[in-house]
């Protein structure tokens, strides 16, 4: 099976400022070439992730790093601007990503599974399913007009695959490259690789992204899964 991204709009919705380079950049690097539109929507502003010495304006510098590493992958970014650690799937919440849903228009969203380790995580997959039906409803009103349907949605792999059963796999073996120069972006995290509470983050994300690749016959793959609800699955 192959998957023909063109005329798409994709919208990866993540948590942190470096969750899409570990779990979707390849993904969506495929899809640009496929010549869809492309954006990543940061929910959280990365403002706890600090290293042993802790980095001033650790937002700011952040920023600053996603903003270069989107433009690697030539991707529209979109912000949240919601603290670290205080992300829920709440009414305030849903109303900054509505009305961000209804600025990109995507048609194929990718968002954290249910199940990844992070609090954060989970609620930002919690928000990008219950928006990616909300978008387009006129009893949720935003200052741009709602979508005329409602997006796919697949659920990303999690952090170290840990209670993901993927459903397919997409091929980014040529795109491996782009996601190592895009996490060089993320300087101050990368910083935390002796971190007692962390891990090298370029080795696990290559590690990961071999391991799906081994799985599916190829050099490497990011994995995901339909989210089957009704109007949210797509035949491709």
């Amino acid at each position: 099976m192959r998957l023909d991204f063109s005329d798409q709009r994709l919208l990866a919705v993540v948590a942190h400022p470096d969750d899409a380079e570990w779990l979707c950049a390849g993904t969506l690097a495929r899809a640009k070439a496929d010549g869809a539109e492309i954006g990543i929507c940061v929910l959280c502003q990365g403002d706890r992730g600090q290293p042993a010495v802790p980095i001033e304006n650790l937002a700011d510098v952040r920023r600053q790093e996603m903003a270069a590493a989107a433009r690697l992958l030539r991707a529209e970014l979109l912000h949240g601007e919601f603290g670290d650690g205080t992300l829920v799937d709440g009414s305030n919440e849903r109303s900054v990503l509505i009305e961000i849903y209804r600025q990109f228009r995507p048609t194929l969203v990718l968002a954290h599974s249910p199940d990844d380790y992070h609090s954060d995580h989970r609620a930002a997959g919690a928000l990008a399913e219950s928006v990616s039906w909300y978008c387009a409803s006129n009893g949720h009103p935003s200052r741009s007009s709602v979508l005329s349907s409602q997006p796919a949605l697949w659920w990303m792999d999690t952090m170290n695959m840990s209670g993901f059963e993927p459903g397919f796999y997409i091929d980014v073996s040529d795109y491996i490259p782009l996601k190592r120069r895009m996490m060089a972006c993320h300087r101050s995290q990368l910083r935390r690789g002796d971190d007692g509470d962390f891990s090298p983050m370029e080795e696990e994300m290559i590690r990961q992204c071999a391991s799906r690749g081994t799985q599916a016959g190829v050099l490497g793959a990011e994995a995901f899964r339909m989210h089957l609800a009704w109007k949210r699955a797509r035949a491709w």
